[in-house]
Formats: C-alpha cells, structure tokens, sequence
C-alpha cells in the first residue's frame, strides 16, 4: 500500500471512529427561547444546561461516555417548540429533551414526547397538574408556592386578599389556588384582574384594588409589561398600607430593572434564589460565575434546568443505559439530589420534585433577603391525582377547579 493510500485509510478509519464516537455518545436535546421576549428566562436556561453537562463531564461523563447536546432556540415563538420537539426526536435521535417555559410549550411538547416514548425534563415553576409517564418537572407547582405563601402572607398582613394575574393557564390556575388556600387560612379573595400580557396600563387595576382594599395583593406579573404594574402600583402610593407578595416575581430578575421604590419590601416565594446559603449553592455559583460572570443574578429556572440534567445522569448511571425504560423506572425509584437550592427528591407517583420553597423580601439593592425556608414541601396535589406508578398510561392536565 502506498503512502496516500495509508493516508486515505486513515482519515477513513479516524472518520469512522468519529461517527462511532459522535453516536455512542449520550445525547439530550434542549429548546429554549433565547431570543424573543422570553430570553430573560430562556439564555439562563440553557446557560444552565451547557454549565451541567460540561459539569458531568468532567467528572467522567455518562456510561463512560460524555453527554452530547442539541439545541434550539424556540424565538419566543409557540410553534417552535413543536416543530424542534420532532426534529430533535425524529432527525437528531435525542435521548431526553429539555425544554420549555410557558406552560403552553410544555403542553405543546408533552404529547411528541409520550409518543417517542423519551424523557421530558420541564424546567420551571408553574400552575401544577401535570401528569404524564414522560414528563418530569423540576420547578415548584403553584400549589407547592402558593400553600406556603398564602399561609405566611395572612399572617403578616391580614385575610383581605386581591389577585393581579396574566390571562393564561399560570395565572388564571394560581388565580384559583389562592381562592383554596384563601379559604384553608380563614381568608377572602375580595377582588381580581386577569390581564392579557399585552397590557401596560393598570389604572383600571389599581382602582379596582383602591376599592376592594385588600390586606395584601397576589401579583403574578409574566413579561416587560406586567412588570410595569408594580411600578404604577407603588406610584399610586398603595404599596405603604398594602402588601405584594408572588410566586414568580424576580424569577426573571425583574427585581433589576424595577426601581427600588416598587421593589423594596415586595416578597417572592421560589425554589430558588441566589442568596440562599448552603455548600451545593456556593459551589454552583462559583462554577457559573467562573463562566458567565455575575452581572445578572442567577434565575430560579437556571436551577431547575441544573437539576434536570443532574437527575437523568442519575437515572441513566442507575439503569445502565439511555434506554427510556429503563431511565424512567431509574427516576421512579426516588432520586435525589443535592441541588444548590437543598436537596431534592422525584416522587415517583406524580413525577415532580419535593424541594424547598424560600419566601424572600426584595431590598433597596435589586436583590433579595431570605425571609424564611420552609423544607422539603412536596407537590401534595400531585401526588393526589396523580399516580404514575399504578396508572403508567395516565396524560392528564389537571386543574383544581374541575376537580
């Protein structure tokens, strides 16, 4: 054989040992909006995955193999994550997906997924009620956030409760939790506004809430312009003699752009906020800062992406495989996680996270105190309805007010 011929069967060998590598690699897809109105979230998101697998990695990967990512950015726009969810599955032969934001993404991609038959991580709090034997949610549902909070917030301010929600599926369903949990502490819902995201003037809000004269405001504000409400709210000068608490303020830092008069005092309940205290935390944010800087604090929905992919390494280290199977029964088995917002753990039957939900004060400086930690809070209505193990072919969205 001659030296090009050497030459030719080398480069042919090297190029089959790459495309052998290229498939044997463990490999996930990720959509999420990194451009569009929704990239406050979407960029954190998927900054948080890249950070977790080259995490995983380094310290040897999966199965001996490193993970290898797929990714697309959804643009904001609903009907890209249906056409990606395929693409990914059908063309890139993703072993898991990651993706999504808005409940409607979710709900979108849960039946592309059921039919493939992989795992679905959906990395964000939301309304709660998801039940299917391939999605797995690694946010807080509202029914977690919202029996914390309404429990705290009427023993602060009082039992006169108004609710400022957007008109979709996350705030029309927390709308209704707030009324269960109203009811559970003794309290009343004396008023509400459901708004289109499209809105920027809450005169018509705020008088309504002039005149309801709750204790303290639910305000659940999604996008640029739903924030613009706590600013007029503390400029119509209510914010002295009525409080503000939410499940979703600051969850795309929207502490840092409101002003420190509409934002001092607020209170925020998540799964996560930068300055909680603990080693996996400190660990976490070293690693991100070390890569991405600190110039924006670090979104509760950067750790819920964090800890999906730490959890399917998991599953697929315990099954041996990526075989979906195997790694479904693998995360049924009741995983947890030392997470940097404490640990956390997948309950099997409705396939969400028992994790702790933190109630924070918003301060002078854009960022928050930790008021209060509540542990290990579990998605009790979930769990209710929703029983994966003795029913694997349940797919339901299940929403309080038709139960």
């Amino acid at each position: 054989m001659n030296s090009s011929s050497l030459i030719r069967s080398g480069v042919a060998a090297i190029t089959l040992l790459a495309a052998q590598n290229a498939y044997a690699a463990n490999k996930i897809g990720a959509i999420f909006d990194l451009t569009g109105g929704l990239n406050i979230y979407g960029i954190q998101q998927m900054n948080a995955l890249q950070l977790a697998v080259e995490n995983i990695n380094a310290n040897g990967g999966v199965l001996g193999e490193p993970i290898e990512v797929v990714s697309y950015d959804a643009q904001s726009e609903q009907s890209k994550y249906t056409q990606y969810a395929n693409t990914a599955i059908m063309r890139d032969k993703i072993d898991a997906l990651f993706a999504g934001l808005t409940s409607s993404s979710r709900e979108a991609i849960r039946p592309i997924v059921r039919r493939a038959n992989i795992p679905y991580f959906y990395p964000s709090l939301y309304e709660g009620g998801a039940c299917d034997k391939q999605t797995f949610v690694t946010g807080p549902s509202a029914s977690q956030q919202l029996s914390v909070l309404i429990d705290w917030a009427v023993k602060k301010y009082g039992t006169k409760i108004f609710v400022m929600a957007p008109d979709y599926n996350f705030g029309t369903i927390s709308a209704h939790w707030v009324q269960e949990y109203a009811k559970q502490h003794g309290a009343e819902v004396v008023g509400q506004d459901i708004l289109a995201l499209t809105v920027t003037d809450y005169a018509p809000t705020i008088q309504k809430i002039q005149a309801a004269k709750p204790d303290f405001v639910v305000a659940l504000p999604v996008g640029a312009n739903q924030t613009g409400f706590l600013e007029q709210f503390a400029a119509a000068g209510l914010k002295d003699g009525i409080g503000v608490v939410s499940t979703n303020y600051g969850s795309g830092n929207q502490q840092v752009v409101v002003s420190p008069a509409a934002g001092e005092g607020l209170i925020a309940n998540q799964g996560y906020f930068q300055v909680v205290d603990n080693p996996a935390n400190a660990e976490f944010v070293k690693l991100w800062t070390a890569k991405y800087g600190n110039k924006e604090p670090i979104i509760s929905e950067a750790v819920d992406t964090w800890n999906a992919v730490h959890l399917w390494a998991a599953a697929v280290a315990k099954a041996e495989t990526t075989d979906s199977a195997p790694v479904i029964e693998a995360l049924e088995s009741g995983l947890s996680f030392d997470a940097p917002n404490g640990t956390v753990t997948l309950e099997a039957v409705s396939h969400h996270l028992r994790q702790n939900i933190y109630i924070a004060e918003g301060d002078a400086n854009h960022s928050f105190k930790v008021l209060e930690t509540v542990e290990d809070v579990a998605p009790v209505y979930e769990n209710e309805q929703c029983d994966l193990i003795s029913n694997p072919d349940m797919a339901e969205h299940f929403s309080p007010e038709n139960n």
